[in-house]
């Protein structure tokens, strides 16, 4: 049977790839890796060819910039499914690596992606290895205790809409928030109305020479960031233990 294995190589570090997924990426018999229509090279492929050679490494193109379920996004589904579909039939029995930044049960083009190619094949062993999440590294690069003891944690993108923000801030949980750039002006807005932004740090371009880590509270709110930038916002603590 064929096997499609989506693998998680984390936010942009090569370094936090894990053995698991390192192992795969430089046995695998192919490696897709999502693009954009517009060609560029994406932040995955980037961090595959640390570790797969350049020939096994195919392009797979996503409406990557298109935010919303379109026409477009389907139809870039279907021709991906169909261009995974056509290498498994080229290489029956075949095992084929799709690389997704972070992980592949958080927030990926992969589910969308297995889903597709099972439809076309019927048959599909689909296997997952995690990778590093974006809220987990930029916790540890910027030193923020993200949850402890008892505290809840909130997970969303910010295209969920703002209102589903403020209600996870409102109650005091920790919140992680992915996908805001484009809203950076109405994510602060609500940050400063609930009494949240003090302790928010946000993050791009984690473990690439552009990051940037910065506590919240300095960005212009006139301005907009990055797609894939992140914010973590931690509970406000009244001492040690205190959520034990």
């Amino acid at each position: 049977m064929n096997t499609l294995v989506g693998v998680g190589v984390g936010p942009g570090d090569p370094e936090l790839v894990t053995v698991k997924a390192a192992n795969l990426l430089a046995k695998a018999d192919v490696v897709f890796v999502p693009v954009a229509d517009s060609g560029e090279t994406g932040r995955a492929e980037q961090t595959v060819l640390f570790y797969a050679e350049a020939w096994r490494v195919e392009r797979v193109v996503f409406a990557l910039h298109d935010r919303e379920h379109t026409q477009a996004r389907e139809r870039a589904w279907d021709a991906a499914a169909a261009q995974v579909a056509a290498w498994f039939a080229a290489h029956p029995d075949g095992t084929a690596v799709f690389a997704t930044i972070g992980d592949p049960c958080i927030y990926s083009t992969f589910s969308y992606l297995a889903a597709s190619v099972r439809g076309v094949l019927g048959e599909l062993d689909v296997q997952l290895v995690p990778g590093i999440s974006a809220m987990q590294d930029l916790a540890a690069r910027s030193g923020t205790p993200l949850v402890e003891g008892r505290e809840p944690l909130a997970l969303f993108p910010m295209t969920a809409g703002p209102e589903r923000f403020r209600e996870a801030l409102e109650r005091g949980d920790a919140v992680a928030a992915y996908k805001f750039g484009r809203m950076l002006p109405e994510t602060l807005a609500v940050l400063r109305e609930t009494g949240r932004l003090e302790e928010a740090v946000y993050g791009a371009g984690l473990g690439l020479p552009e990051e940037d880590i910065r506590p919240a509270a300095e960005l212009d709110p006139d301005e907009q960031g990055p797609y894939l930038s992140t914010l973590i916002v931690p509970p406000k603590r009244r001492g040690r233990g205190g959520a034990l």
